[in-house]
């Protein structure tokens, strides 16, 4: 009983104190036999124990730490794996595969550490230079907004440092910020998964909101990013950017909401100085200024901004909407079909349909001669408008007012002549207006009245 209160009073079992040394490393052994059992059979959660109750009863076995690193990478438990490896090589300095797995942990942490002198880890060199280098490559093309590059050498340098975060952290951050939103988001869960506390992975996870535009959700991220790691600065530029889009995004809104589009010109131009990063955002931002332009009159502005926004986000059907109907008002019917054409493929509805059909039906109405341009007319414009437009051109443009020109000049006064009377014959023809208005063929119907209209004023006015 006296043995046992000793016992208890330090916490020990009275029994294993009992044994000898002997014993003890017999049935270590035991132990170690049956995790290797266990590895063979790949059941390493089950190795990891019976390798665990050899090394509590002989704490002092380089081999069984080596072998429960062994099973921990098996685990990807790299960091664990690693203690275990430099605690073998710590009680046998002469542990060779100790130090091979110390050198695997640190080559898939990322961590380029190891011994040129070893024969054995020669293969194990190699990668770490190779790693080393490729991280030099990465640096560089980051520094040149070379993205695709870092994830080029990212993926590389993960191949021999698989457990390493800081290489998935710049892979997931590049991947972002060459669009791949959900890739980012993918890799960044995945650590977050294994550390939620990880700052760089919560702002890679942010950042990917941010970029799609959910900036209120990206915010919170970049909060709780800072409250892990309060000196972030990438966390804390983004988060300042996100508050200041947001909010002249929505200054821009209000001024234009109110009609005051001047101001929401400039407050959407200012916003677009904020982050040039932020392709989906900027893309909204180019077509609402292209929208506040088109009200200016500013269209071959607003063309080009729409322009923009669909080189930002290919796929946004507001911006080809609102650059078709530019190209509507200035007349560059072609173009206008060719973006309704685009909207119709991609979404095929009633309104775009219809939209599409007008501007095919305006640019086959542009390829004919413009009788209002010949008359100087608007299309809306009233019979007495028409009838005052005429008497001008005729008046203008009649052979008699040009007799004394040269042949060149009278020719072409000649032409411009009969063309007026050609429009005058259809324009104030009903029936005739209705049907070219509509984009219907008229060559049939006798236009060419060779200057003369049926009961005409000016018939003769300028002969004797």
């Amino acid at each position: 009983k006296m043995a046992t209160d000793k016992y208890d009073s330090v916490n020990m079992d009275p029994d294993m104190d009992l044994l000898s040394d002997e014993e003890l490393e017999r049935e270590a052994e035991g132990f170690k036999e049956q995790g290797n059992a266990f590895y063979i059979k790949k059941d390493y959660a089950e190795a990891f124990n019976y390798y665990t109750k050899a090394i509590d009863m002989c704490p002092k076995n380089a081999s069984y730490y080596g072998n429960r690193a062994a099973t921990l990478m098996m685990l990807c438990r790299y960091r664990e794996a690693l203690e275990d490896s430099q605690q073998a090589v710590r009680l046998d300095n002469t542990f060779m595969k100790g130090h091979l797995r110390e050198g695997k942990c640190h080559l898939s942490l990322g961590n380029a550490m190891l011994d040129p002198d070893n024969s054995q880890a020669q293969q194990e060199l190699k990668n770490a230079e190779s790693i080393l280098e490729y991280e030099r490559m990465a640096e560089i093309g980051f520094e040149k907004r070379d993205f695709r590059m870092v994830v080029f050498c990212m993926d590389r340098a993960l191949e021999p440092a698989s457990a390493c975060h800081r290489f998935k952290i710049l892979k997931a951050e590049c991947l972002a910020l060459l669009g791949r939103y959900p890739e980012a988001q993918s890799v960044a869960s995945d650590i977050l998964r294994m550390d939620s506390t990880n700052a760089d992975a919560l702002y890679v996870r942010g950042l990917c909101l941010y970029y799609e535009d959910c900036i209120d959700k990206a915010v919170q991220f970049f909060v709780q990013a800072l409250r892990m790691a309060p000196d972030h600065d990438k966390a804390r530029l983004a988060c300042r950017n996100a508050k200041a889009l947001k909010a002249k995004k929505e200054e821009g809104n209000k001024a234009f909401k109110e009609g005051n589009f001047e101001a929401a010109y400039d407050l959407y131009s200012e916003a677009l100085t904020i982050d040039p990063n932020n392709i989906k955002t900027n893309a909204k931002l180019y077509c609402n200024r292209a929208t506040v332009g088109s009200k200016l009159k500013k269209l071959e502005q607003a063309i080009e901004d729409c322009t923009k926004a669909i080189k930002l986000d290919e796929t946004y059907i507001k911006a080809y909407l609102r650059r078709a109907q530019c190209y509507m008002d200035t007349e560059q019917y072609e173009e206008a079909v060719r973006d309704y054409e685009k909207v119709y493929q991609t979404e095929k509805t009633k309104e775009h349909k219809h939209l599409l059909k007008n501007a095919q039906l305006e640019l086959k109405k542009s390829k004919r001669k413009d009788y209002y341009k010949v008359l100087g007319v608007e299309k809306n414009a009233t019979e007495d408008e028409i009838k005052k437009a005429y008497r001008k051109r005729a008046l203008l443009h009649h052979p008699d007012r040009h007799s004394g020109a040269s042949p060149e000049v009278q020719k072409e006064e000649e032409k411009k002549f009969k063309e007026v009377g050609e429009a005058f014959s259809v324009l104030s023809d009903p029936k005739k207006k209705s049907r070219y208005d509509s984009g219907q063929d008229l060559e049939d119907d006798g236009m060419n009245m060779g200057g003369q209209y049926p009961g005409n004023p000016w018939s003769g006015r300028f002969q004797g």
